[in-house]
């Protein structure tokens, strides 16, 4: 029998009133009580593996009976790997400094007071995310950390894993005296409870989704609740004319195959025309050689037997899986106008040896993340040592770029004084 709206609203207002508990508590934890409590967590994922394992290999067999795609299924999959990953993360987050009831800044009035701006937590976050199972481990690690309670909702094709990672999670949290209701999970997949959720004011101060471009669309459209928007990766790759071109192909290959199914992988190539027949052989040899699809323009497809001929769409996709758009430019400026056309906003790079054109194109790039001779998988909190991430925002309001624990606090004035009134 499918619930009703009252039915919903019942579940939430529930989770809801256990979470602002938990987030009183936790406003109060002392670091020493939230890192305990973050170990914990991390034992927990290790002493369970086994457990998980067996849940995820629920939804991985149940995702491609159901034909799901393959970059769908390989951000579903766990292993032991992944696991340790996870578990690594809730320890380094312990080992950060605590980002809460941190002075930022402090001074006197010509009154005499004193007025002090003290991080805070936001209080209850709500995390609605697709397929990453990781993404509930860590999701959890940095809210709490960050002094908040968390609310998560995944994907339909991740509900096993997700329900035995809280489980154990939980099972953590209970050898603490962090609240066990720090984190909940809702376990209806419904569209109707994620709509539910996105207005769900009473419960939460912020709403953070992190999936597809059509997950953040869905809850930019229809969320009442203050929502910090976590980007798609259309990421791009520039190899100026005065490119290191082994280390362009080395940059071009990691960036595209090390794990294409992840928002930092990248989606586009583009090539400075005047070396673009020598250079362009070996950069796309190497891709084909490793199952990609080139999607060329006329000039690739010239010169790269194995192209297809792109469509304007193909400059807009965020593939997530084995293609790749590529495009020869004029030069520099007609690289900028493609990426201010057809980024995302996520990570874009530039390969070259010039450096005057490897700063303009720091300062002409208006990109969460922008790099000189790097790849754009680095683009992660990990990687940036937050310990983990909750998401890459692709905004400019209050957090942009890989969001670890400063992005999780808001602030509050303190005012002290002696007897003063206002005349």
């Amino acid at each position: 029998m499918a619930q009703t709206t009252a039915d919903m609203n019942y579940i939430l207002k529930d989770m809801g009133v256990a979470a602002k508990s938990a987030a009183k508590a936790l406003r109060k934890s002392s670091t020493e009580a939230k890192n305990e409590a973050l170990l914990a967590m991390a034992e927990a994922l290790e002493e369970n593996k086994s457990f998980i394992l067996e849940e995820n290999k629920k939804d991985m067999d149940h995702s491609r009976e159901a034909g799901y795609q393959d970059a769908m299924v390989e951000r579903l999959a766990l292993n032991e790997a992944r696991i340790e990953s996870m578990k690594d993360g809730l320890k380094q987050m312990a080992a950060l400094p605590d980002p809460i009831m941190k002075t930022q800044d402090q001074w006197v009035n010509k009154d005499g007071l004193r007025i002090s701006k003290r991080s805070v937590p936001l209080g209850v976050i709500g995390i609605i995310y697709e397929s990453r199972p990781n993404v509930t481990v860590d999701a959890t690690g940095l809210c709490l950390k960050a002094g908040n309670s968390v609310i998560l909702r995944g994907g339909k094709e991740a509900v096993n894993s997700n329900k035995a990672l809280v489980k154990v999670l939980q099972e953590g949290l209970s050898k603490s005296s962090i609240p066990a209701n720090s984190i909940q999970l809702i376990t209806d997949p419904s569209r109707e409870l994620a709509a539910e959720f996105m207005k769900f004011n009473e419960g939460l101060d912020c709403l953070i989704p992190r999936g597809g471009a059509n997950l953040i669309q869905s809850v930019l459209k229809n969320a009442t609740v203050p929502v910090i928007e976590t980007g798609t990766g259309n990421c791009h790759l520039y190899v100026h004319e005065q490119a290191d071109l082994k280390m362009a192909e080395s940059i071009l290959v990691n960036g595209k195959t090390q794990r294409p199914s992840v928002c930092n992988a990248l989606e586009t190539l583009l090539i400075d025309k005047s070396i673009a027949e020598e250079a362009l052989p070996a950069l796309t040899d190497a891709l084909v050689q490793k199952g990609v699809i080139i999607h060329g323009d006329e000039t690739v497809c010239s010169i790269i037997n194995e192209a297809v001929a792109a469509e304007e769409e193909d400059y807009e996709k965020e593939y997530l899986g084995n293609e790749i758009a590529v495009k020869v430019v004029e030069d520099y400026e007609d690289a900028i106008a493609h990426i201010e056309k057809y980024s995302s906003g996520h990570s874009d790079a530039i390969i070259t040896e010039s450096y005057g054109h490897a700063q303009n194109f720091l300062n002409d790039v208006d990109s969460a993340a922008v790099y000189v001779n790097a790849s754009t998988r680095f683009t992660d909190g990990a990687e940036f040592g937050f310990g983990g991430e909750i998401g890459i925002s692709t905004q400019k309001l209050h957090a942009r770029g890989p969001m670890g624990l400063e992005a999780l606090t808001s602030y509050k004035y303190v005012v002290e004084g002696m007897g003063q009134t206002k005349g």
